[in-house]
């Protein structure tokens, strides 16, 4: 069946109050985005509390529908035909004639939804479930009208056009990117922090990320697979800076100054004071980062209260209380699982202490740091100095 428009759908948006429209532009310039990409040459514009995506020429539904899918916002996408606004018996016969083209055959429940924002309209939305019902019946003989729990519903609305639809195709939901508010995103090639990444930008925040390379004990392929991870999560987020910072002499100084067991907790440090002075240079406001509680040394509740010592700035971290498998589930959803498992380790195994402190004091921390002075200093300057940005998305 050839559609000239799709309806999108919003849910969280719709109770914004006064701001709504400010949402709603924000999805109307980022669903704009998206198709422009495709065949179809979209127009995206809103219209009496409602989105729509017109085509001027045929479009492939599933590619339309799966570009959609990616924007944050979107609570449902409904392919429709839209035709003039006609007579009762006219409408009665059109909105039959869809269903049975949409649904050849029917053996199925199905019940009609009439909404008649046109008040001037003849027949009230009773009046119009009716007759399209009886219409429907009379063609298809099989089907039975449920108004309860029906297979299938046909929509007819009746506004400056008809639109009619009886699908929804799901949308990922949150709230359209677009707005001021940004954060840094701690990105390694692991699969959850692309995963946190996402539910952030899931809010509505917009995302740079910051990841730590380590040349020569990490290769090109592992920051190729970073860069890579950011697109996939840029797919959703909409375009991201991505730096990528020379930790290597930082982590050697680390590495050759300090007990080994507090190595993972005071690079960890070192890393969040450079991701605020990222954050703070770029505009953003919070950091990101895919900790969960408990899932590796430097996820106890001590070790993040010792990481979270050195930062001014609020630290969101979206998995806190994700079970692994869960966090799986998510990233093989959106795209980044395959990704995140390629070999190319983002962090090189000589710098991971064998026994790392689960339960570090935060004084004895902060002694084992002053023996990094004023070296370590000079080697945050120059890695920040020598930041690479890379656009992704």
């Amino acid at each position: 069946m050839e559609y000239q428009s799709l309806l999108i759908k919003y849910a969280e948006i719709g109770v914004k109050g006064k701001n709504r429209y400010l949402f709603e532009d924000r999805l109307v310039k980022r669903a704009a985005e998206v198709l422009r990409k495709i065949p179809g040459r979209f127009t995206v514009y809103k219209s009496n509390g409602r989105i729509y995506a017109d085509a001027a020429e045929p479009f492939d539904l599933d590619q339309a529908a799966e570009a959609l899918q990616h924007v944050f916002g979107i609570a449902g996408i409904c392919p429709v035909v839209q035709q003039p606004v006609v007579p009762p018996e006219e409408l009665r016969a059109a909105a039959a004639a869809y269903f049975e083209q949409a649904h050849p055959v029917y053996n199925g429940t199905f019940k009609v939804v009439a909404t008649r924002a046109n008040k001037a309209y003849p027949w009230d939305s009773n009046e119009i479930n009716r007759a399209v019902g009886e219409e429907i019946l009379s063609r298809l003989p099989d089907s039975r009208v449920d108004v309860h729990d029906p297979q299938v519903v046909l929509r007819v609305e009746v506004r400056e056009k008809v639109n009619l639809y009886s699908r929804t195709i799901p949308g990922p939901g949150g709230m359209p990117i677009g707005g001021t508010d940004k954060a840094m995103l701690l990105l390694s090639g692991g699969i959850d922090s692309p995963v946190a990444g996402y539910m952030v930008a899931k809010r509505g925040v917009n995302l740079e990320a910051v990841y730590f390379h380590a040349p020569p004990y990490t290769s090109e392929r592992a920051k190729q697979k970073v860069v890579d991870l950011a697109t996939q999560v840029a797919a959703y987020a909409g375009r991201i800076r991505l730096h990528v910072i020379n930790f290597t002499d930082i982590q050697l100084a680390i590495y050759t100054k300090c007990p080994h067991d507090e190595l993972t907790i005071i690079m960890r440090r070192y890393m969040m004071r450079i991701a605020q002075t990222l954050a703070e240079q770029n505009g953003a406001l919070a950091l990101v980062t895919g900790e969960s509680i408990g899932q590796v040394a430097s996820q106890t509740v001590k070790s993040m209260v010792s990481t979270n010592e050195v930062c001014t700035m609020p630290v969101f971290r979206p998995l806190i209380a994700f079970d692994k498998q869960d966090i799986i589930t998510l990233s093989q959803k959106i795209g980044t699982f395959e990704t995140s498992i390629l070999p190319y380790e983002d962090c090189c195994t000589i710098f991971v202490a064998k026994h790392p402190v689960t339960k570090p004091n935060a004084g004895i921390i902060r002694r084992s740091e002053e023996k990094l002075l004023p070296e370590i200093n000079e080697l945050v300057e120059k890695a920040l100095a020598e930041d690479e940005v890379i656009v992704c998305g």
